[in-house]
């Protein structure tokens, strides 16, 4: 009996955006099928994951989003260290997008508008569960490397099933042609 081919392991993360490239993701619809006989998702929030840790190593990690707390960085790096490729997906990952919009403003004026002057019952900035927001926003290469970006606000289905098409593939997918800035 032969062996079945190994299928490309795919993570899916979101970080600060708006999870509109994971909409866009699932715009593929019926090429979902297809792509799903080339590739094992084995972490993503679109799923029902049994397990809540990011596996040891996965083929191609797909980061929606930009780097905008400590927890963020913290999963950035464990992604980066976990992934054989890193696809920085839509303008938030790519170019810091939306999020970049607090960067003007300090992080305690941040807080103060959003857990003080807008509460009525127990105003307070929290210090547990909610991660810490840095003094800045980023896109996530100036925080690790990045092997493939994919522009657009978010990239459209088309797009997102030629990247996967063409890493499935074994292939480095060019997108000279197929994207832009929030188009």
């Amino acid at each position: 009996m032969s062996k079945a081919p190994s299928k490309v392991t795919v993570a899916t993360v979101w970080l600060d955006g708006c999870s509109g490239c994971h909409m866009s993701l699932l715009d593929m619809d019926e090429r979902l099928i297809e792509i799903a006989k080339a590739v094992d998702i084995v972490y993503s929030p679109l799923v029902d994951r049994k397990t809540k840790d990011y596996p040891e190593m996965v083929d191609v990690a797909i980061v929606e989003g930009a780097i905008s707390s400590s927890e963020d960085i913290e999963k950035i790096h464990m992604i980066r260290a976990h992934s054989r490729i890193l696809v920085a997906l839509g303008d938030c990952a790519v170019a810091g997008n939306v999020p970049t919009m607090r960067n003007p403003y300090l992080v305690k004026d941040i807080e103060s508008r959003a857990y003080i002057e807008n509460v009525n019952v127990q105003p307070q900035v929290p210090d547990q569960v909610v991660p810490k927001l840095l003094p800045f926003v980023r896109p996530i290469h100036e925080v690790v490397p990045v092997d493939v970006f994919v522009q657009g606000c978010p990239p459209s289905a088309d797009t997102i099933y030629f990247v996967l098409s063409e890493l499935v593939a074994g292939r480095t997918p060019d997108l000279t042609q197929r994207t832009r800035p929030g188009a």
